[in-house]
């Protein structure tokens, strides 16, 4: 089960490779965040605040729609990814 809100960040930014590259971590850690509390080192679906902060200042740099709220709800983070659609 994927965690939120970092598994909504993680899409709107690219992935986790992308994001890895924009905190610096290995993107094990990255994954870490989308998983619960008892889980593999998991984070339950938070963001650590100094990775929030970087996450910020990038896309804050790059012209990307990320606020400080997205890190606690994921609702307008899921609003503004492109839905999947299916066959008929």
């Amino acid at each position: 089960m994927q965690m939120e809100p970092a598994n909504s960040i993680i899409t709107y930014l690219g992935g986790a490779k992308a994001v890895s590259g924009i905190v610096e971590k290995h993107v094990s850690r990255v994954y870490r965040w989308t998983y619960p509390e008892t889980v593999r080192e998991g984070t339950g679906g938070l963001i650590p605040a100094r990775e929030q902060r970087k996450l910020l200042d990038h896309c804050r740099e790059n012209q990307i729609d990320l606020r400080p709220d997205d890190f606690f709800s994921p609702d307008r983070i899921r609003a503004l990814l492109p839905t999947k659609e299916t066959a008929p």
